[in-house]
């Protein structure tokens, strides 16, 4: 269980800290006693489990745990406070827990025995990129809409690339393989990558892209997907692939000869 603690009281901090790892030694904790510093953190690693202090300078718990549930809907988020006024905030964003400080070895545990998301339900990952044949993403089942066909494509070229941070001049080569004014196509690139913030920010799914200033990547981590399934498994996969990869688009032919090989030293084994 990877879990997020963050508490400007120092003395608090490294108190839950310590509870923490002696109720669940496997975990990985970590610590922050600014909430500002969790921001870059949360987009990189997905936690489980956050105790987070809410009277807390720059950007209170309260405004910390939204951004959390935006990142992952299926976070647990623990309140720590000295007083009990924030109990309807904490139900708004429906926290699983609330702890008065200082906390204590049995309120910590009684929390964390009693998550509104066991672990168990928190392994059902809600986004499905489907490689296998025509390419399509999907959110709890349902196709993603987006405002923009490219827009679609541009998670497909992510995905494609498995992981690895994409420029923007990858991507426009990809989608316009050479077609037209560079610097016009900039500027459309800007507006697709728009389209694709505001959508999955809307699905509360915008952790599942990671960006860098010019250039994105997909989270593999966050997201179940037909191709990294196969290539780790190969045969073990509950998805197979026999030939049809992302047949709406022209670029990925080099990984398609790829994936080609592939599966033709799997038939000889």
């Amino acid at each position: 269980m990877n879990i997020l603690v963050v508490d400007d009281d120092r003395s608090s901090l490294e108190n839950i800290k310590k509870i923490v790892n002696e109720l669940l030694p496997d975990s990985q904790v970590s610590a922050f006693d600014s909430s500002l510093n969790v921001l870059a953190k949360a987009r990189e690693e997905e936690f489980d489990v956050a105790f987070l202090d809410i009277n807390m300078p720059e950007l209170n718990g309260i405004d910390l745990g939204n951004y959390l549930v935006e990142l992952n809907p299926f976070i647990n988020i623990i309140f720590l406070t000295e007083h009990r006024e924030f109990g309807y905030e904490a139900m708004q964003i429906h926290a699983s827990g609330y702890i008065v400080k200082p906390a204590s070895r049995q309120a910590v545990k009684k929390e964390l025995n009693e998550l509104r998301y066991p672990e168990l339900r928190k392994k059902y990952k809600r986004v499905f990129a489907q490689t296998f044949g025509n390419f399509e993403l999907f959110a709890d089942g349902e196709p993603i809409v987006f405002k923009y066909s490219r827009t679609k494509e541009i998670v497909a070229v992510l995905i494609n690339n498995r992981g690895a941070q994409t420029t923007n001049g990858e991507l426009i080569a990809c989608l316009w393989e050479d077609d037209g004014d560079p610097d016009k196509k900039l500027s459309y690139l800007c507006n697709l990558r728009q389209d694709l913030q505001n959508t999955l920010k809307k699905l509360k799914l915008d952790g599942i892209i990671l960006k860098q200033r010019g250039s994105m990547a997909i989270a593999k981590e966050k997201i179940e997907c037909d191709l990294f399934d196969w290539l780790e498994k190969k045969k073990e996969s509950k998805y197979q692939y026999i030939g049809d990869y992302m047949n709406q688009y022209s670029w990925p032919e080099y990984f398609h000869a790829e994936l080609d090989e592939i599966s033709y030293a799997l038939d000889d084994n």
